[in-house]
């Protein structure tokens, strides 16, 4: 038995997402508020007993200037992954909702390790396909992570993990006089300073002012920004999100300079301090590309994860259930387009970022969302 999440039912829902193994808080929703453009659905199974058996939240979003819309699942489903009987049943109250939105497609990127070929095929035999590429940042979700694991560990026995030389850095940076302080929304716009001088550096479009104020607001507790101080000036900042048994390092941006001070290195462990704080089972430092050569130009992105000690982790790929087939096919050449346009003009916009002037005071807002 399938029904919607209402207001009378969000607090159990949300317990037993915390509660559960596969629970993300993407699935929450805590992240529904912060993507408020999107409408946002959970489905429940329930057992014989009226127990919360699996869940499955989507996000529902209008294709502008159609009569259609994207349907997207984020993490999910949230339930024993060998019981077919709830996926099922979640899966086809999905497609129902799909066709009261007119949703042209149903994407979906779950929490399941590509060994998990049963899935697959539970998925294929269920009308999803898997989509081409994404085989680095190109799908919505990192397809490529690494993970800690935390649980029932001390901080001792996690440092004595760590790669000789990572271990190094982090007493480095703070005998250098790094200062790593938990911050509220008055560091925002330096945190949002860095991550254009990151994003220009490294190729990447940067969320505007507002979406990272907004975390803050929307996830409460579950969020925190850590910020990296030398001689009182912003030279690093993280976004982490703490939800059930994870804490996931979500947003990181870094100055050009003071690098040699090591404060990305002293970030992530203030991070993974938080998860054993919260008696976490996962640290997840999310998206790499893959385990790429050495003479990638990501490759430094690897091996700075890697070298905590997490386990490497491939998902299975982004899986797309489509009901209107021309839409979806010009929808996905349209948004390719508007990406590789979006990030020209980004570049173009913050040129002047590839030299530091964060001073740690508010500047005029750029946005880039």
């Amino acid at each position: 038995m399938t029904e919607l999440i209402t207001d009378s039912t969000i607090q159990e829902f949300e317990d037993f997402l915390q509660r559960h193994p596969k629970g993300h808080f993407a699935q929450s929703c805590l992240w529904a508020k912060q993507k408020s453009m999107w409408t946002w659905k959970a489905i429940v199974s329930r057992n014989e007993k009226g127990e919360i058996r699996g869940a499955l939240s989507v996000l529902i979003r209008r294709v502008t200037k159609l009569p259609y819309t994207m349907m997207y699942c984020c993490r999910g489903p949230v339930c024993d992954l060998d019981d077919k009987a709830t996926m099922k049943e979640l899966f086809e109250a999905a497609k129902k909702l799909a066709k009261e939105h007119k949703s042209y497609v149903i994407k979906i990127d779950p929490d399941v390790p590509s060994s998990n070929t049963d899935f697959s095929d539970f998925m294929k035999s269920s009308g999803f396909k898997s989509k081409e590429g994404g085989k680095g940042f190109e799908a919505i979700q990192p397809r490529y992570v690494f993970r800690l694991n935390v649980e029932g560990k001390t901080e001792d026995e996690l440092m004595t993990g760590f790669h000789q030389k990572w271990r190094y850095n982090i007493r480095l940076a703070y005998r250098k006089g790094v200062e790593i302080k938990i911050c509220g929304k008055e560091m925002i716009p330096a945190f949002h300073e860095l991550m254009l001088v990151t994003g220009v550096r490294d190729g990447f479009v940067t969320r505007n002012e507002e979406y990272f104020a907004d975390m803050l607001d929307n996830l409460g507790e579950h969020c925190r920004l850590y910020m990296a101080f030398y001689e009182g000036k912003p030279i690093a900042g993280t976004l982490a999100i703490w939800y059930g048994d994870k804490v996931w390092y979500l947003y990181g941006a870094s100055s050009n300079e003071y690098r040699n001070l090591m404060p990305n290195y002293a970030l992530q462990w203030e991070m993974i301090r938080w998860a054993v704080e919260k008696g976490c089972r996962v640290y997840d430092f999310r998206g790499v590309p893959g385990l790429v050569p050495e003479d990638h130009p990501l490759y430094g992105l690897v091996r700075f994860k890697q070298g905590f000690g997490g386990e490497y982790t491939e998902f299975i790929s982004e899986m797309d259930y489509v009901q209107k087939k021309f839409i979806y096919f010009c929808a996905e050449k349209g948004f390719a387009a508007l990406r590789w346009i979006r990030f020209k003009i980004y570049l173009l916009k913050n040129r002047d970022k590839k030299t530091d002037h964060v001073k740690g005071t508010p500047r005029t807002k750029q946005e880039n969302d």
